[in-house]
Order: C-alpha cells, then sequence, then structure tokens
C-alpha cells in the first residue's frame, strides 16, 4: 500500500497537471450562500490541510467546491514533524495526523496567492505560528496582513493538536490578547473567523464565542482535529499520536456546533467542518447552525467525484424537507 502522505503529494500532483477534471453540472440555484460580501454557488468546502502551500487551488476551485481553504501557513518554513505522519483509518473513514503544520512559509504562501485568477468561488487562508521563536501577539497580526490582500477569509488556527502549546491560546486571555493585536494591526481586511478544537469544554466554548464577538470576529469554524478516541474506532492505527478526522467526529463536532449557534445568537457566522461525507452529513451540519461546511478526509478518501454527489444529494434533500435556500436550514435543529 502506499505510503498515505506520499499518496496526497501526487494527489496535489495532479491537480497542478489538470488531471482531476472538474465539475462540468450545472450550478444549483437552491445551494447559493452569501458569505465573505459575495455569493458562493453551494456551501461545501475543502478544509485546510489538503493544499498547505496554495499550490492547486485553482484547479481545486474547478472540482465543484463553494470554497477552498489553504494553509495552514506559518511565518517561516518548518518541516514538521518526523515521517510517519499521516494515517488512513479506512475501517473508521478517518484519518490521524501529526504533520506538524508543515509548509513552505509566508513569502512562497503569498508568492502563489497573488498570481491567482479570480473565480467565483471564495478562496481562504489558514494562519498558524511557528514551532519555535513564535510570539502570537506579534506573529498572526503580521499574517494577517500578509494574505489580506489576497483572500476572502482568514482562519485564525488556534487548535492544531500538532504544535505544542498552540491550543492554550484558546484560553480566554491568550486569544483576547491575539485577536485585539489583529484589529489594532490590521483594521481593514476581509472576513476573519477563528478554527477551534472539538475538545475544548462547554465554558471553554462559550468564553471564545463571547471574546470572538468581542473583538469583531467575523466566525468560527467548528470544528479542528481531535485527540479523543473513541471506542467505536476499529483499526489498527487507532492509537497513532496526532488528530483524528473523518466520520468519527462527526457526532461531536456536530454537538459542538449546536451550542456555539445557541451561544452565538445570529453573531457569528458558523462553519461545520468534521464528518461531512455526503448530502445527509451536509445538511445536517447546516440544520445545527453551520452556513457552510468543510470537508477533508472524505475528499481524500472518496476524491473529485465526491463533491457533485454531495452536492446533488443536498439539493435533493433540502427540496424533500421544502427548504427554499440554504438560510432557511441554518440551525433548525440547534
Amino acid at each position: 500500500m502506499i505510503d498515505p502522505e506520499r499518496a496526497h503529494n501526487l494527489a496535489l500532483t495532479a491537480l497542478r497537471l489538470g488531471l482531476a477534471g472538474r465539475d462540468r453540472g450545472t450550478a444549483d440555484a437552491l445551494l447559493e450562500v452569501s458569505a465573505f460580501g459575495r455569493v458562493l454557488p453551494n456551501p461545501i468546502g475543502l478544509a485546510a490541510g489538503f493544499d498547505k502551500n496554495a499550490l492547486a487551488v485553482a484547479p481545486l476551485s474547478r472540482l465543484g467546491f463553494g470554497l477552498v481553504e489553504c494553509g495552514t501557513v506559518t511565518p517561516r518554513p518548518q518541516e514538521g514533524n518526523p515521517r510517519p505522519r499521516l494515517f488512513r483509518l479506512p475501517e473508521d473513514q478517518a484519518v490521524i495526523n501529526r504533520m506538524g503544520m508543515n509548509n513552505r512559509g509566508l513569502h512562497a504562501f503569498i508568492e502563489r496567492l497573488a498570481v491567482l485568477p479570480r473565480s467565483g468561488i471564495a478562496v481562504g487562508a489558514n494562519v498558524g505560528i511557528n514551532k519555535d521563536g513564535a510570539d502570537p501577539e506579534r506573529d498572526y497580526p503580521a499574517l494577517v496582513a500578509a494574505v489580506a490582500p489576497h483572500v476572502d477569509y482568514i482562519v485564525i488556527n488556534v487548535s492544531s493538536p500538532n504544535t505544542p502549546g498552540l491550543r492554550d491560546l484558546q484560553n480566554e486571555a491568550r486569544l483576547s490578547a491575539i485577536l485585539a493585536a489583529v484589529r489594532e494591526s490590521v483594521p481593514v481586511r476581509p472576513s476573519l473567523l477563528v478554527k477551534l478544537s472539538p475538545d475544548l469544554g462547554e465554558a471553554g466554548l462559550e468564553a471564545v464565542v463571547e471574546c470572538a464577538a468581542k473583538y469583531g470576529v467575523d466566525g468560527l469554524i467548528i470544528a479542528n482535529t481531535t485527540t479523543a478516541r473513541p471506542a467505536s474506532l476499529r483499526s489498527a492505527l487507532k492509537n497513532e499520536t496526532g488528530g483524528l478526522s473523518g466520520r468519527p467526529l462527526f457526532a461531536p463536532s456536530t454537538e459542538m456546533l449546536r451550542r456555539a449557534h445557541r451561544l452565538a445568537w445570529g453573531r457569528l457566522m458558523l462553519i461545520g467542518c468534521g464528518g461531512v461525507a455526503d448530502g445527509a452529513s451536509a445538511l445536517a451540519k447546516i440544520e445545527a447552525g453551520a452556513s457552510l461546511v468543510q470537508l477533508y478526509a472524505a475528499f481524500a478518501y472518496a476524491g473529485p467525484a465526491l463533491i457533485p454527489r454531495i452536492k446533488r444529494e443536498l439539493a435533493a434533500l433540502m427540496r424533500e424537507r421544502g427548504y427554499r435556500s440554504v438560510s432557511d436550514a441554518v440551525g433548525v435543529s440547534a
């Protein structure tokens, strides 16, 4: 069996060479969503982590997504953790990674974003800090300022489990300091979101929601990968260290999304991430409070054909339930 990280890199190469094709289906107006100051063709997005270095944003945008998020990018290049660091758990339709935010750094990232042709979808940048020599109150504002001219939205990553101490930045005091610094340094910017850990407790989630609203954050992504290991996991690789994503994350991340929707009271846009693999799981996220959804593990398993299928299934389910738009469905089960 081919090494998962090598397979991932080959997939990126195929995308860059134009070998993945494009979604030639007709856009369904029922799926249109207003977000980031524009109208997106659908609410289905690619989560950060697939294209860390913004190498294949243009070909990815042709696959039928409504939004594509690249990164995580750090100020300086870093190698990440030693290999092996990416593991597929096919029995569980899951992935474990301990990549360690390996990327080529901000300068190379910006060079690629700057020459991207504009398309009908939203492009986001997920930003994080280096493992060594980081100063969050300095680095996050600098990252936001650098990527701001080139993207539709920016995501502050304080939730990866693979960078020591990063999740501590979800603490109310630390996050407040970071967001205050961003607001002061970059008063004019695209939509700003914060990506949270699914392992954040109820009190922590409430504190983050209030902090985000206070400092003018536009939304939250719920959620990143989890360090928890559900008893239902069957794979022999289930105890590998790292963040778990995919189907086992669906239930806990959706429940967290539902709580966030109730806490936010419409003050924040929510993006649901974790275990989205078909139209039913996408609609469940939307009904729990998400205006947009993202996927990663399912795309890694099923490839580009997954995106048109999810859109067809989602539209059919929405019509079956009488929804006239995505916004009609947001939060109905929260």
